[in-house]
Protein backbone atom coordinates (compact mmCIF):
# COMPACT_ATOMS: atom_id res chain seq x y z
CA UNK A 1 0.00 0.00 0.00
CA UNK A 2 3.05 2.31 0.90
CA UNK A 3 4.19 1.63 -2.49
CA UNK A 4 0.98 2.30 -4.45
CA UNK A 5 0.95 5.34 -2.40
CA UNK A 6 3.83 6.74 -3.78
CA UNK A 7 3.01 6.16 -7.34
CA UNK A 8 -0.58 7.58 -6.83
CA UNK A 9 0.40 11.02 -5.26
CA UNK A 10 3.35 11.39 -7.20
CA UNK A 11 0.85 10.98 -10.58
CA UNK A 12 -1.47 12.77 -8.84
CA UNK A 13 0.94 15.58 -8.34
CA UNK A 14 2.18 15.49 -11.91
CA UNK A 15 -1.46 16.13 -13.26
CA UNK A 16 -2.18 18.68 -10.27
CA UNK A 17 1.24 20.53 -11.81
CA UNK A 18 0.00 19.67 -15.46
CA UNK A 19 -3.34 20.55 -14.58
CA UNK A 20 -2.34 23.91 -13.14
CA UNK A 21 0.00 24.80 -16.41
CA UNK A 22 -2.18 23.52 -18.98
CA UNK A 23 -5.07 25.66 -18.26
CA UNK A 24 -3.24 29.00 -18.71
CA UNK A 25 -2.14 27.26 -22.03
CA UNK A 26 -5.08 25.52 -23.67
CA UNK A 27 -8.65 26.78 -23.20
CA UNK A 28 -12.27 25.17 -22.14
CA UNK A 29 -12.60 24.61 -25.48
CA UNK A 30 -9.53 22.12 -26.02
CA UNK A 31 -10.14 20.41 -22.76
CA UNK A 32 -13.91 20.01 -23.83
CA UNK A 33 -12.79 18.21 -27.47
CA UNK A 34 -11.07 15.47 -25.83
CA UNK A 35 -13.84 15.11 -22.95
CA UNK A 36 -16.38 14.54 -26.03
CA UNK A 37 -14.34 11.56 -27.12
CA UNK A 38 -13.47 10.62 -23.65
CA UNK A 39 -16.44 8.38 -23.62
CA UNK A 40 -15.62 5.91 -27.13
CA UNK A 41 -11.58 5.76 -25.60
CA UNK A 42 -13.22 4.26 -22.19
CA UNK A 43 -15.28 1.64 -23.91
CA UNK A 44 -12.85 0.66 -26.14
CA UNK A 45 -10.59 -0.03 -23.42
CA UNK A 46 -12.94 -1.54 -21.16
CA UNK A 47 -13.83 -3.91 -23.94
CA UNK A 48 -9.95 -4.55 -24.65
CA UNK A 49 -9.46 -5.59 -20.78
CA UNK A 50 -12.90 -7.73 -21.28
CA UNK A 51 -12.86 -8.52 -17.79
CA UNK A 52 -10.02 -11.11 -17.94
CA UNK A 53 -7.36 -8.81 -16.15
CA UNK A 54 -9.85 -9.45 -12.94
CA UNK A 55 -10.15 -13.31 -13.87
CA UNK A 56 -6.44 -13.31 -14.18
CA UNK A 57 -5.79 -12.25 -10.53
CA UNK A 58 -8.86 -14.00 -9.59
CA UNK A 59 -7.34 -17.26 -10.23
CA UNK A 60 -5.19 -18.39 -8.47
CA UNK A 61 -2.74 -20.42 -10.70
CA UNK A 62 -2.81 -18.85 -13.95
CA UNK A 63 -1.31 -21.16 -16.78
CA UNK A 64 1.00 -19.63 -19.98
CA UNK A 65 -1.43 -20.82 -21.87
CA UNK A 66 -3.90 -18.72 -19.76
CA UNK A 67 -2.10 -15.51 -20.31
CA UNK A 68 -1.15 -16.32 -24.16
CA UNK A 69 -4.25 -16.96 -25.26
CA UNK A 70 -5.44 -13.70 -22.65
CA UNK A 71 -2.45 -11.63 -24.98
CA UNK A 72 -3.81 -13.03 -28.27
CA UNK A 73 -7.26 -12.21 -27.57
CA UNK A 74 -6.86 -8.55 -26.81
CA UNK A 75 -4.68 -8.23 -29.59
CA UNK A 76 -7.20 -9.21 -31.50
CA UNK A 77 -9.58 -7.08 -30.19
CA UNK A 78 -7.72 -4.02 -30.44
CA UNK A 79 -7.63 -4.46 -33.84
CA UNK A 80 -11.34 -4.78 -34.17
CA UNK A 81 -11.77 -1.80 -32.19
CA UNK A 82 -9.49 1.12 -33.82
CA UNK A 83 -10.74 -0.19 -37.55
CA UNK A 84 -14.39 0.56 -35.87
CA UNK A 85 -13.40 4.08 -34.62
CA UNK A 86 -11.30 4.95 -37.48
CA UNK A 87 -14.80 3.95 -39.95
CA UNK A 88 -16.85 5.62 -37.49
CA UNK A 89 -14.48 8.90 -36.66
CA UNK A 90 -16.42 11.30 -39.10
CA UNK A 91 -20.11 10.42 -38.04
CA UNK A 92 -18.89 11.01 -34.42
CA UNK A 93 -17.43 14.58 -35.45
CA UNK A 94 -21.05 15.32 -37.09
CA UNK A 95 -22.95 13.98 -34.05
CA UNK A 96 -21.13 16.77 -32.11
CA UNK A 97 -20.61 19.03 -34.83
CA UNK A 98 -16.89 19.25 -34.74
CA UNK A 99 -14.94 18.21 -37.71
CA UNK A 100 -11.66 18.19 -35.90
CA UNK A 101 -12.58 15.10 -33.63
CA UNK A 102 -12.70 12.74 -36.48
CA UNK A 103 -8.51 13.24 -36.68
CA UNK A 104 -8.43 13.62 -33.33
CA UNK A 105 -10.54 10.04 -32.24
CA UNK A 106 -8.20 8.82 -35.16
CA UNK A 107 -4.98 9.49 -33.62
CA UNK A 108 -5.80 8.67 -29.78
CA UNK A 109 -6.97 5.57 -31.31
CA UNK A 110 -3.71 4.00 -31.11
CA UNK A 111 -3.41 3.79 -27.32
CA UNK A 112 -5.68 0.60 -28.26
CA UNK A 113 -2.55 -1.35 -29.28
CA UNK A 114 -0.79 -0.08 -26.10
CA UNK A 115 -3.13 -0.91 -23.46
CA UNK A 116 -3.57 -4.24 -25.17
CA UNK A 117 -0.08 -5.29 -25.51
CA UNK A 118 0.56 -4.53 -21.56
CA UNK A 119 -2.42 -5.87 -20.06
CA UNK A 120 -1.14 -9.32 -19.05
CA UNK A 121 2.38 -8.09 -18.20
CA UNK A 122 0.73 -5.08 -15.96
CA UNK A 123 -1.98 -8.03 -13.74
CA UNK A 124 1.33 -10.42 -13.52
CA UNK A 125 2.79 -7.60 -11.47
CA UNK A 126 -0.35 -6.66 -9.24
CA UNK A 127 -1.07 -10.51 -8.90
CA UNK A 128 2.57 -10.51 -7.55
CA UNK A 129 2.05 -7.66 -5.55
CA UNK A 130 5.21 -6.21 -6.79
CA UNK A 131 3.28 -2.37 -6.68
CA UNK A 132 7.15 -1.04 -6.40
CA UNK A 133 7.77 -1.93 -9.87
CA UNK A 134 4.58 -0.36 -11.10
CA UNK A 135 5.25 3.08 -8.84
CA UNK A 136 8.39 3.85 -11.07
CA UNK A 137 7.05 2.61 -13.92
CA UNK A 138 4.07 4.82 -13.57
CA UNK A 139 5.45 8.11 -11.91
CA UNK A 140 8.11 8.47 -14.55
CA UNK A 141 5.91 7.87 -17.17
CA UNK A 142 4.35 10.69 -15.72
CA UNK A 143 6.60 13.04 -15.86
CA UNK A 144 7.93 12.12 -19.37
CA UNK A 145 4.54 12.85 -20.90
CA UNK A 146 4.27 16.14 -18.78
CA UNK A 147 6.65 17.63 -20.27
CA UNK A 148 6.28 16.90 -24.03
CA UNK A 149 2.19 17.90 -23.02
CA UNK A 150 3.92 21.26 -22.16
CA UNK A 151 6.36 21.81 -24.56
CA UNK A 152 3.39 21.04 -27.34
CA UNK A 153 1.01 23.44 -25.42
CA UNK A 154 3.47 26.27 -25.51
CA UNK A 155 3.86 25.74 -29.85
CA UNK A 156 0.55 25.87 -29.93
CA UNK A 157 -0.76 22.24 -30.50
CA UNK A 158 -3.71 23.13 -28.44
CA UNK A 159 -6.13 19.91 -28.19
CA UNK A 160 -2.96 17.64 -30.02
CA UNK A 161 -0.74 18.45 -26.84
CA UNK A 162 -3.69 16.61 -24.70
CA UNK A 163 -4.12 13.49 -27.48
CA UNK A 164 -0.17 13.09 -27.21
CA UNK A 165 -0.16 13.14 -23.11
CA UNK A 166 -3.08 10.21 -23.60
CA UNK A 167 -0.22 8.67 -26.13
CA UNK A 168 2.50 8.79 -23.95
CA UNK A 169 0.95 7.91 -20.55
CA UNK A 170 -0.34 4.48 -22.27
CA UNK A 171 2.99 3.92 -24.59
CA UNK A 172 5.73 4.40 -22.15
CA UNK A 173 4.41 1.32 -19.75
CA UNK A 174 3.94 -0.57 -22.71
CA UNK A 175 7.61 -0.70 -23.49
CA UNK A 176 8.79 -0.71 -19.89
CA UNK A 177 6.24 -3.53 -18.96
CA UNK A 178 8.25 -5.59 -21.20
CA UNK A 179 11.88 -5.20 -20.21
CA UNK A 180 10.62 -5.88 -16.32
CA UNK A 181 8.22 -9.14 -16.53
CA UNK A 182 9.98 -11.84 -18.34
CA UNK A 183 7.29 -13.49 -19.32
CA UNK A 184 6.77 -13.88 -22.80
CA UNK A 185 3.54 -15.18 -24.94
CA UNK A 186 3.83 -18.77 -26.85
CA UNK A 187 1.81 -19.35 -29.80
CA UNK A 188 -0.85 -21.03 -28.26
CA UNK A 189 -4.40 -20.28 -28.02
CA UNK A 190 -6.39 -22.54 -25.58
CA UNK A 191 -10.34 -22.23 -25.96
CA UNK A 192 -10.14 -23.85 -22.55
CA UNK A 193 -8.64 -21.35 -20.56
CA UNK A 194 -10.27 -18.59 -22.64
CA UNK A 195 -13.93 -20.26 -21.24
CA UNK A 196 -12.42 -20.82 -18.40
CA UNK A 197 -11.44 -17.32 -17.79
CA UNK A 198 -14.82 -15.85 -19.70
CA UNK A 199 -16.85 -17.46 -17.46
CA UNK A 200 -15.73 -14.93 -15.01
CA UNK A 201 -14.42 -12.19 -16.59
CA UNK A 202 -17.60 -11.79 -19.21
CA UNK A 203 -19.69 -10.81 -16.47
CA UNK A 204 -16.63 -8.40 -15.15
CA UNK A 205 -16.49 -7.06 -18.20
CA UNK A 206 -20.33 -6.17 -18.68
CA UNK A 207 -20.22 -4.62 -14.76
CA UNK A 208 -17.35 -2.32 -16.24
CA UNK A 209 -18.49 -1.89 -19.89
CA UNK A 210 -21.70 -0.54 -17.63
CA UNK A 211 -19.86 1.57 -14.91
CA UNK A 212 -17.83 3.03 -17.60
CA UNK A 213 -20.56 4.04 -19.60
CA UNK A 214 -22.63 5.15 -16.67
CA UNK A 215 -19.31 7.55 -15.50
CA UNK A 216 -18.75 9.11 -18.96
CA UNK A 217 -22.87 9.64 -19.87
CA UNK A 218 -22.88 13.37 -18.86
CA UNK A 219 -20.00 14.16 -21.05
CA UNK A 220 -21.76 12.33 -23.60
CA UNK A 221 -24.98 14.49 -23.14
CA UNK A 222 -23.22 17.50 -22.02
CA UNK A 223 -21.23 17.52 -25.63
CA UNK A 224 -24.41 17.18 -27.85
CA UNK A 225 -26.70 19.31 -25.75
CA UNK A 226 -23.88 22.46 -25.19
CA UNK A 227 -21.09 23.13 -26.44
CA UNK A 228 -17.29 22.43 -26.39
CA UNK A 229 -16.41 25.19 -24.18
CA UNK A 230 -19.50 23.86 -21.11
CA UNK A 231 -17.79 20.42 -21.92
CA UNK A 232 -14.28 21.72 -20.77
CA UNK A 233 -15.59 23.34 -17.74
CA UNK A 234 -17.54 20.37 -16.46
CA UNK A 235 -14.30 17.80 -16.89
CA UNK A 236 -11.99 20.39 -15.73
CA UNK A 237 -14.04 20.30 -12.19
CA UNK A 238 -14.38 16.69 -12.48
CA UNK A 239 -10.55 15.87 -13.25
CA UNK A 240 -9.83 18.04 -10.40
CA UNK A 241 -12.50 16.58 -7.62
CA UNK A 242 -11.58 12.87 -8.65
CA UNK A 243 -8.07 13.96 -7.67
CA UNK A 244 -9.56 14.35 -4.25
CA UNK A 245 -12.09 11.39 -3.98
CA UNK A 246 -10.06 8.78 -5.61
CA UNK A 247 -6.58 9.31 -4.48
CA UNK A 248 -6.63 7.32 -1.40
CA UNK A 249 -9.32 4.96 -2.41
CA UNK A 250 -7.19 4.18 -5.48
CA UNK A 251 -4.08 3.35 -3.74
CA UNK A 252 -6.37 0.97 -1.36
CA UNK A 253 -8.58 -0.91 -4.09
CA UNK A 254 -5.38 -1.65 -6.48
CA UNK A 255 -3.81 -3.45 -3.28
CA UNK A 256 -6.75 -5.12 -1.84
CA UNK A 257 -8.26 -6.52 -5.18
CA UNK A 258 -5.43 -9.40 -5.26
CA UNK A 259 -5.38 -9.36 -1.39
CA UNK A 260 -9.29 -9.88 -1.51
CA UNK A 261 -8.72 -12.86 -4.41
CA UNK A 262 -6.15 -14.44 -1.57
CA UNK A 263 -8.75 -14.60 1.42
CA UNK A 264 -12.13 -15.55 -0.60
CA UNK A 265 -12.62 -18.25 1.77
CA UNK A 266 -12.26 -16.17 4.89
CA UNK A 267 -15.27 -14.15 5.01
CA UNK A 268 -15.05 -12.93 8.76
CA UNK A 269 -11.28 -11.72 7.42
CA UNK A 270 -12.87 -10.00 4.46
CA UNK A 271 -15.42 -7.88 6.84
CA UNK A 272 -12.84 -6.60 9.26
CA UNK A 273 -10.59 -5.54 5.91
CA UNK A 274 -13.70 -3.94 4.69
CA UNK A 275 -14.34 -2.31 7.96
CA UNK A 276 -11.01 -1.26 8.38
CA UNK A 277 -10.62 -0.19 5.15
CA UNK A 278 -13.45 2.17 4.44
CA UNK A 279 -13.42 3.93 8.08
CA UNK A 280 -9.65 4.93 7.40
CA UNK A 281 -10.54 6.03 4.07
CA UNK A 282 -13.77 8.04 5.56
CA UNK A 283 -11.58 9.73 8.17
CA UNK A 284 -9.28 11.30 5.26
CA UNK A 285 -11.59 11.83 2.35
CA UNK A 286 -14.41 13.26 3.76
CA UNK A 287 -13.17 16.22 5.62
CA UNK A 288 -10.76 16.71 2.43
CA UNK A 289 -13.77 16.95 0.19
CA UNK A 290 -16.13 19.60 2.64
CA UNK A 291 -12.75 21.49 2.63
CA UNK A 292 -12.56 21.57 -1.51
CA UNK A 293 -16.20 22.39 -1.83
CA UNK A 294 -15.71 25.71 0.66
CA UNK A 295 -12.98 26.52 -1.02
CA UNK A 296 -13.67 26.35 -4.49
CA UNK A 297 -13.98 29.40 -6.02
CA UNK A 298 -10.34 30.54 -4.64
CA UNK A 299 -9.14 27.57 -5.51
CA UNK A 300 -9.61 27.23 -9.02
CA UNK A 301 -9.02 30.93 -9.79
CA UNK A 302 -5.45 30.50 -8.15
CA UNK A 303 -4.71 27.96 -9.45
CA UNK A 304 -6.21 27.43 -12.96
CA UNK A 305 -7.02 31.68 -13.37
CA UNK A 306 -10.38 33.12 -13.60
CA UNK A 307 -10.87 31.64 -17.22
CA UNK A 308 -11.92 28.68 -15.24
CA UNK A 309 -14.62 30.19 -13.04
CA UNK A 310 -17.42 28.60 -14.30
CA UNK A 311 -16.28 25.50 -13.46
CA UNK A 312 -16.54 25.86 -9.56
CA UNK A 313 -20.51 25.46 -9.19
CA UNK A 314 -20.20 21.90 -10.73
CA UNK A 315 -17.14 21.00 -8.82
CA UNK A 316 -18.86 21.59 -5.97
CA UNK A 317 -22.18 19.28 -6.59
CA UNK A 318 -19.60 16.74 -7.45
CA UNK A 319 -17.78 17.00 -4.48
CA UNK A 320 -21.36 15.96 -2.66
CA UNK A 321 -21.06 12.53 -4.79
CA UNK A 322 -17.59 12.23 -4.52
CA UNK A 323 -18.35 11.29 -0.67
CA UNK A 324 -20.25 8.20 -1.90
CA UNK A 325 -17.38 7.94 -4.86
CA UNK A 326 -14.39 7.54 -2.88
CA UNK A 327 -16.19 4.32 -0.76
CA UNK A 328 -17.61 2.31 -3.67
CA UNK A 329 -14.83 0.17 -5.07
CA UNK A 330 -13.99 -1.09 -1.60
CA UNK A 331 -17.08 -2.56 -1.31
CA UNK A 332 -17.54 -3.76 -4.91
CA UNK A 333 -14.43 -5.15 -5.60
CA UNK A 334 -14.57 -7.69 -2.74
CA UNK A 335 -17.55 -9.02 -4.50
CA UNK A 336 -15.86 -9.03 -7.27
CA UNK A 337 -12.88 -11.30 -5.25
CA UNK A 338 -15.20 -13.82 -3.84
CA UNK A 339 -16.08 -14.75 -7.32
CA UNK A 340 -19.81 -13.34 -7.79
CA UNK A 341 -18.91 -11.45 -10.96
CA UNK A 342 -22.94 -12.79 -12.41
CA UNK A 343 -24.57 -11.38 -9.23
CA UNK A 344 -22.70 -7.98 -9.33
CA UNK A 345 -23.38 -7.61 -12.86
CA UNK A 346 -27.34 -8.16 -12.31
CA UNK A 347 -27.31 -5.50 -9.63
CA UNK A 348 -24.73 -3.48 -11.88
CA UNK A 349 -27.72 -3.10 -14.52
CA UNK A 350 -30.16 -2.23 -11.83
CA UNK A 351 -27.76 0.68 -10.56
CA UNK A 352 -27.02 1.70 -14.01
CA UNK A 353 -30.53 1.70 -15.08
CA UNK A 354 -31.74 3.91 -12.51
CA UNK A 355 -28.67 6.14 -12.56
CA UNK A 356 -28.96 6.77 -16.29
CA UNK A 357 -32.80 7.46 -16.05
CA UNK A 358 -31.90 10.25 -13.33
CA UNK A 359 -29.20 11.83 -15.24
CA UNK A 360 -31.45 11.69 -18.63
CA UNK A 361 -34.26 12.87 -16.73
CA UNK A 362 -32.56 15.50 -14.84
CA UNK A 363 -31.07 17.32 -18.30
CA UNK A 364 -34.74 17.14 -19.75
CA UNK A 365 -36.14 18.93 -17.29
CA UNK A 366 -33.81 21.23 -15.33
CA UNK A 367 -30.71 21.22 -17.68
CA UNK A 368 -26.91 21.54 -16.40
CA UNK A 369 -28.87 21.50 -12.62
CA UNK A 370 -30.83 18.44 -12.80
CA UNK A 371 -27.90 17.03 -14.65
CA UNK A 372 -25.66 17.14 -11.82
CA UNK A 373 -28.30 16.43 -9.45
CA UNK A 374 -28.31 13.04 -11.48
CA UNK A 375 -24.80 12.54 -10.81
CA UNK A 376 -24.86 13.07 -6.83
CA UNK A 377 -27.95 10.21 -6.92
CA UNK A 378 -26.55 7.63 -9.23
CA UNK A 379 -23.23 8.00 -6.95
CA UNK A 380 -25.12 7.59 -3.40
CA UNK A 381 -27.80 4.95 -5.16
CA UNK A 382 -25.07 2.81 -6.14
CA UNK A 383 -23.13 3.00 -2.75
CA UNK A 384 -26.21 1.48 -1.00
CA UNK A 385 -26.47 -0.89 -3.24
CA UNK A 386 -22.74 -1.93 -2.60
CA UNK A 387 -23.34 -1.98 0.93
CA UNK A 388 -26.02 -4.12 0.93
CA UNK A 389 -23.96 -7.24 -1.59
CA UNK A 390 -21.78 -7.05 1.22
CA UNK A 391 -23.70 -7.42 3.87
CA UNK A 392 -25.98 -10.48 1.92
CA UNK A 393 -22.50 -11.90 0.75
CA UNK A 394 -19.55 -11.34 3.12
CA UNK A 395 -21.74 -10.45 6.41
CA UNK A 396 -20.67 -6.84 7.06
CA UNK A 397 -24.05 -6.06 7.37
CA UNK A 398 -25.25 -2.71 5.63
CA UNK A 399 -26.12 -0.94 8.57
CA UNK A 400 -23.09 -1.57 10.46
CA UNK A 401 -21.31 -0.08 7.79
CA UNK A 402 -23.21 3.03 8.00
CA UNK A 403 -23.29 3.38 12.22
CA UNK A 404 -19.38 3.17 11.37
CA UNK A 405 -18.97 6.34 8.79
CA UNK A 406 -21.65 8.07 10.54
CA UNK A 407 -19.28 9.99 13.12
CA UNK A 408 -16.73 10.95 10.49
CA UNK A 409 -19.78 11.91 8.56
CA UNK A 410 -21.61 13.87 11.03
CA UNK A 411 -18.68 16.07 12.71
CA UNK A 412 -16.88 16.70 9.01
CA UNK A 413 -20.76 18.20 8.02
CA UNK A 414 -21.22 19.87 11.03
CA UNK A 415 -17.52 21.78 10.80
CA UNK A 416 -17.89 22.28 7.58
CA UNK A 417 -21.52 24.43 8.20
CA UNK A 418 -19.30 26.14 10.80
CA UNK A 419 -16.98 27.03 8.86
CA UNK A 420 -19.40 27.92 6.12
CA UNK A 421 -21.43 30.47 8.59
CA UNK A 422 -18.26 32.14 9.45
CA UNK A 423 -17.16 33.11 6.01
CA UNK A 424 -20.61 34.26 5.24
CA UNK A 425 -20.41 36.85 7.80
CA UNK A 426 -16.99 37.49 7.99
CA UNK A 427 -17.28 39.43 4.26
CA UNK A 428 -12.87 39.23 4.30
CA UNK A 429 -11.14 39.37 0.98
CA UNK A 430 -11.33 35.73 -0.67
CA UNK A 431 -8.13 34.13 -0.12
CA UNK A 432 -7.96 35.53 3.76
CA UNK A 433 -11.66 33.93 4.17
CA UNK A 434 -10.64 31.06 2.50
CA UNK A 435 -6.97 30.88 4.70
CA UNK A 436 -8.99 31.38 7.78
CA UNK A 437 -11.72 28.43 6.95
CA UNK A 438 -9.09 25.91 6.45
CA UNK A 439 -7.48 26.27 9.47
CA UNK A 440 -10.74 26.37 11.45
CA UNK A 441 -11.45 23.30 9.59
CA UNK A 442 -8.46 21.60 10.15
CA UNK A 443 -7.86 23.10 14.13
CA UNK A 444 -11.90 21.11 14.71
CA UNK A 445 -11.82 18.11 13.34
CA UNK A 446 -8.05 17.45 14.52
CA UNK A 447 -9.19 18.16 17.42
CA UNK A 448 -12.20 15.99 17.87
CA UNK A 449 -9.86 13.26 16.95
CA UNK A 450 -7.52 13.80 19.69
CA UNK A 451 -9.99 14.52 22.45
CA UNK A 452 -12.63 12.15 21.58
CA UNK A 453 -10.18 9.22 19.65
CA UNK A 454 -12.93 7.64 17.15
CA UNK A 455 -12.40 4.19 15.81
CA UNK A 456 -11.57 5.39 12.36
CA UNK A 457 -9.20 7.60 14.09
CA UNK A 458 -7.67 4.80 15.23
CA UNK A 459 -7.67 2.97 12.31
CA UNK A 460 -6.09 5.91 10.58
CA UNK A 461 -3.16 6.19 12.85
CA UNK A 462 -2.24 2.46 12.62
CA UNK A 463 -1.62 2.42 9.18
CA UNK A 464 1.62 4.61 10.71
CA UNK A 465 3.37 1.96 12.51
CA UNK A 466 2.29 -0.93 10.80
CA UNK A 467 4.01 0.18 7.72
CA UNK A 468 6.82 2.12 8.00
CA UNK A 469 9.35 0.16 9.89
CA UNK A 470 11.81 3.13 11.06
CA UNK A 471 9.16 4.38 13.27
CA UNK A 472 7.96 0.83 14.76
CA UNK A 473 11.86 0.45 15.47
CA UNK A 474 12.09 3.94 17.24
CA UNK A 475 8.91 3.08 19.26
CA UNK A 476 10.20 -0.45 20.46
CA UNK A 477 13.76 1.39 21.35
CA UNK A 478 12.11 3.75 23.63
CA UNK A 479 10.12 1.18 25.47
Amino acid sequence: MVWMAVQKYSTMFIQFISGIILARLLTPYDYGCIGMLAIFMVLADVVIDGGFGSALIQKKRPTQEDYSTIFFWNMFVAIVLYAILFVSAPAIARFYNIPLLSKVLRVQGVVLFTYSFNIVQHNQLRKQLRFKVLSIISVVSAIISLGVTIIMAYKGFGVWALVAQHILLSAIPSVAYWFVVKWRPILVFSWNSFKELFGFGFYMFLTNLLNQFSGQLQGLLIGKFYNASTMGYYSKAQRTESLASQSISTVMTQVTFPLYAEMQDNKKAMANAIKRITMTLSYFSFPLLFILLLLAKPMFILLYSERWLHSVPYFQVLCIAGLAGCLQAVNLQSISAIGKSKTMFIWTVIKRCVGIGAVVLGLVFFGMKGLLAGVVFNYWFSYFINISLVSKHIGYKWYQQIKDLLPVGLVSLAIAAICYAIGYFLHLEMYTEGAIVLAVYLILYIGWSVVFKPEAYKYFLSVIPNKFKFLRKRKQSTK
